[in-house]
């Protein structure tokens, strides 16, 4: 590569984005791709924000909640700030070009509109946002197809399923997509012992370091969930050629069962790097920065059904695909809320299938026409599960019984 590609990294401060600016730094000290980042956005943590424009030379950064410049000290005159909920979507629309990739993870349905601007604007599209496909897939993937803009997925087992797939010539060579699932904390628990668990026993993920939102879905296989609907509309598959399987150690993130009999498996230590690597430098593989696989080591690989009572969303998913619309936006958005309440104590671990459920079935399917409908069912979905946990809140009973008539 000639010149270094123009990188805009949407949700810097998180996990996946701070591990993307590991991977910038280790691909600009190589001989390989050079990349030049030319935007930043993050939600609340505006002294990281700042500390990264610093140290890569950005002017224009975004941070949706302002709030907290307050305390970290003000912006420097050189930079151009955009603020509040729509700020990432502000920032690309103002330093995309044509040819630049956008490395999308912001975490839950913020991060939709900003996808869907960088698509306008011709960026092919780092996508680590699980929920801008499951809530609004039937308006992205279109688009993307429109604008000839190659949607490159970050999550590590999308990830593998696209490697496992180049060279197949679609849905009629491919028997089966298997997701691997580590398991999270409650491998091998019984549903009631799932169900009462504490917000520290679900934070305790025994393989990956993510945000908290994304470890709690980890600990109630809702990850897993959104991850068979993303690669629903990824691969343009239907739900009955899309499974999940649990493999305790992560080493295999993903494989493809072809109709002859043959199956593809991508294989590697777990390591978020390498899937972000991938998606940047797709189609060329360059030396990585992530930890290599130790064959001397590795003495098995363990594979297990996954207990649908224990962890029911994974079936839920699949009714959502099946239900179209706006069922995957109230999916979506029912659980983030639920997430939230859950790592507030407002409701046991429990309760976030509940409340899931609850509105998955209480709320109306409508047709998707544009992203204002997807935004009306997401904030239907929000308000219905934030009146139902007033609503328990306020019960004399106890808070257990959130959604008992659910399970």
């Amino acid at each position: 590569m000639n010149q270094p590609r123009r990188v805009i990294l949407l949700g810097s401060t998180g996990s996946i984005g701070e591990s993307t600016l590991d991977v910038i730094r280790h691909m600009n000290q190589s001989d390989g791709q050079h990349f030049e980042l030319v935007g930043l956005a993050a939600g609340t943590r505006s002294e990281t924000l700042l500390s990264q424009a610093a140290e890569f030379g950005v002017d224009s950064i975004a941070l949706a909640d302002p709030s907290s410049l307050q305390n970290d000290g003000s912006v420097p005159d050189s930079h151009t700030l955009y603020s509040g909920p729509q700020s990432a979507r502000q920032l690309v629309e103002a330093v995309a070009r044509e040819g630049d990739l956008v490395v999308a993870a912001i975490v839950g349905s913020a991060g939709i509109d900003a996808v869907l601007a960088s698509i306008d604007a011709g960026c092919d599209v780092a996508l680590a946002n699980k929920e801008t496909l499951v809530a609004a897939g039937s308006l992205v993937m279109p688009r993307a197809r429109e604008r000839g803009i190659h949607l490159l997925p970050v999550d590590s087992e999308h990830s593998a399923i696209f490697q496992c797939l180049q060279g197949s010539h679609g849905e009629r060579e491919i028997e089966r997509l298997v997701i691997t699932a580590s398991g999270g904390p409650f491998r091998g628990k019984a549903r009631d012992t799932i169900r009462k668990a504490t917000r520290e026993q679900a934070l305790a993920h025994p393989t990956w370091s993510m945000g908290p939102k994304i470890t709690i879905d980890s600990a109630s296989m809702m990850n897993k969930a959104l991850e068979v609907i993303e690669a629903h509309w990824l691969f343009d598959l239907p739900a009955d050629k899309i499974d999940v399987i649990v493999h305790p150690q992560s080493i295999i993130h993903g494989f493809v069962e072809y109709v002859d009999g043959s199956v593809l498996a991508q294989m590697g230590p777990p390591d978020m790097k390498t899937p972000i690597q991938y998606a940047m430098t797709w189609p060329e593989r360059v030396d990585g920065c992530s930890r290599k696989m130790n064959w001397i080591e590795l003495r098995s690989l363990v594979f297990e059904q996954l207990d649908h009572e224990a962890f029911p969303p994974v079936q839920q998913a699949l009714e959502v695909i099946r239900k179209g619309g706006t069922a995957g936006a109230v999916f979506n958005g029912a659980n983030e809320v639920a997430v939230e309440a859950f790592l507030a104590d407002d409701i046991p671990f429990g309760g976030i299938h509940d409340l899931v459920t609850e509105a998955v079935e209480s709320i109306e399917v409508k047709e998707i026409r544009s992203l204002a409908d997807v935004e009306a069912a997401d904030t239907e979905a929000r308000a219905f599960v934030r009146e139902r946990i007033v609503r328990i809140m306020s019960d004399s009973n106890d808070i257990s019984t959130v959604g008992s008539e659910n399970g």
